[in-house]
């Protein structure tokens, strides 16, 4: 089976989120999310995470029950792709698999899966965890390289999300700042808009009154 895109496949795409409800705005570079869906008999599911750029990204997926006929052991194939639509990570007849990659650009990273064997029926669950950012650090390998544990461990963790909390609130004041300015232009344009639709209507009321007095003035009527 050859690399499928969502965007390419003539089988239906579905795209869910990355956790079952909504949840809150977390920040991007420090989360750990994890969900659960039913793949289709046919076409591809898809989930999305919002990453920030230059963030190390950690994912893990797993074939964890299914229903119905279905193959002695189902497979999937899977495709993550940037926002940009480069791929990222790719496997075929897979069950359990990781992958890993550094964001080269704030965006939705999209995690597709489709069945290996949508022919033989049923339905597959799969479960998916993303961990980004500070919660993509092996701490254990940090605390044994570093000769810390306890406390200074606990203070290093927090040291971390508290350097990610800063740089989620750069990246929203400057994505407010872009969407301000995105919005003030468009009020700018929609504004021009109005006063050239405005001076339209009054030069076209200007002629057509010009027009009419002229001509009943040549008809002698005034």
């Amino acid at each position: 089976m050859g690399t499928f895109r969502p965007s390419a496949t003539g089988c239906p795409v579905e795209a869910v989120a990355s956790s079952e409800t909504a949840r809150p705005m977390a920040s991007p570079t420090f989360i750990k999310t994890s969900s659960s869906f039913h793949l289709p008999e046919s076409g591809v599911k898809c989930v999305r995470e919002e990453i920030h750029n230059n963030v190390v990204v950690i994912g893990e997926y797993l074939v964890m029950t299914f229903e119905g006929r279905l193959h002695s052991n189902p497979t999937i194939s899977v495709t993550v792709t940037s926002p940009n639509g480069n791929i990222l990570h790719h496997k075929e007849n897979v069950t359990h698999e990781e992958f890993s990659f550094t964001s080269s650009g704030s965006g939705l990273y999209m995690a597709c899966f489709l069945s290996d064997h949508p022919d033989i029926g049923g339905k597959l669950s799969v479960s998916i965890d993303w961990r980004v950012g500070v919660a993509a650090k092996d701490w254990d390998s940090i605390a044994k390289k570093e000769h810390i544990d306890g406390v200074e461990l606990e203070l290093r963790k927090l040291e971390g999300a508290v350097d990610a909390i800063h740089e989620n609130m750069i990246y929203r004041m400057r994505r407010e700042a872009k969407m301000r300015g995105v919005s003030e232009t468009t009020n700018s344009r929609v504004a021009l808009y109005s006063i050239s639709s405005l001076s339209i209507c009054i030069l076209a009321s200007c002629a057509q009154l010009w027009y009419l007095t002229r001509f009943f003035r040549n008809k002698k009527l005034i």
